[in-house]
């Protein structure tokens, strides 16, 4: 698997880019995952500065695997300006080099949406997922509660329904932690939907009852709640089967952290990863 740190996990703090890079380098990481805001303000208000970083980037043997947007997908929502924004997105992601592009499957749990409202969201993917499959970029929904991509069953049957209207336009963002919390195993996760898994979310909880505190609510608000939050081997989220089932993959795992101190998070998560990965490359040698 290839590693990502995801720029969401400095949001309430003053790091540049040019520092991502470098920290990038240091850790020996292979991409890094741009919040849509940081996308955003990179390419309009600092693209020279922004430039140089790029070149360290990709001269490091890394890139820009995804940026991470909001491109409102819901029914009833204005279709118009959403092709727009999927457009501005995409003009960021080609000059970024970023090879996908993440949104959610509308505002709502799947279990509030009608049947009607369920195929209008994946009509309105399958639509955009055209734009990025002509212009060589991957549209990929996550999985993630209050979605219409809130359950394994529900996941599955929606982009069996993509591919059949357009093999290859939509794929997956698939955050292990999401599926688990409604009693999905992070393989058994993996293994229905890997066919359209075109990147992973990665974090971890120390017990389900603390999953509240990954609401958009608490994880934008500087103040907001990270009771529970634990790094990626030591929470309540099994990640071994899964490691060891991806070890050697070139997927991208993005390790996902809204608690404090970031870069130290991130760097003993990469040490924990790469130890899981050693142990499955010996069992598998063996």
């Amino acid at each position: 698997m290839r590693h990502a740190l995801c720029t969401i996990s400095y949001r309430h703090q003053l790091t540049s880019f040019g520092e991502l890079v470098r920290l990038a380098s240091r850790l020996g990481l292979d991409g890094i995952e741009l919040w849509g805001v940081h996308a955003g303000q990179l390419y309009e208000q600092e693209r020279r500065q922004t430039e140089e970083g790029l070149r360290r980037l990709l001269g490091a043997g890394a890139e820009i695997s995804m940026i991470s947007d909001y491109i409102d997908l819901s029914p009833g929502a204005d279709r118009d300006a959403a092709r727009d924004r999927c457009l501005r997105q995409l003009e960021r992601a080609r000059w970024f080099g970023a090879g996908r592009i993440r949104c959610f499957a509308g505002h709502r749990a799947s279990r509030d949406l009608s049947d009607g409202e369920r195929e209008a969201i994946v009509e309105q993917a399958v639509a955009l997922g055209r734009l990025c499959l002509e212009a060589g970029v991957q549209l990929l929904l996550e999985t993630h509660p209050g979605t219409l991509l809130d359950r394994l069953d529900v996941t599955a049957r929606a982009m069996e329904q993509a591919e059949q209207a357009c093999p290859g336009a939509v794929g997956l963002n698939l955050d292990v932690l999401h599926l688990w919390e409604t009693g999905t195993s992070p393989l058994v996760g993996w293994q229905r939907l890997r066919r359209w898994t075109g990147s992973l979310h990665l974090k971890n909880i120390d017990r389900l009852e603390h999953v509240s505190v990954f609401a958009p609510a608490q994880v934008y608000d500087a103040s907001g709640s990270r009771e529970g939050m634990r790094g990626l081997g030591e929470g309540a989220i099994d990640y071994r089967p899964l490691l060891t089932e991806l070890s050697g993959q070139p997927i991208f795992g993005s390790i996902e952290w809204f608690g404090a101190d970031p870069t130290d998070r991130l760097a003993r998560d990469l040490v924990w990863l790469r130890e899981q990965e050693r142990v499955a490359l010996a069992v598998g040698i063996d």
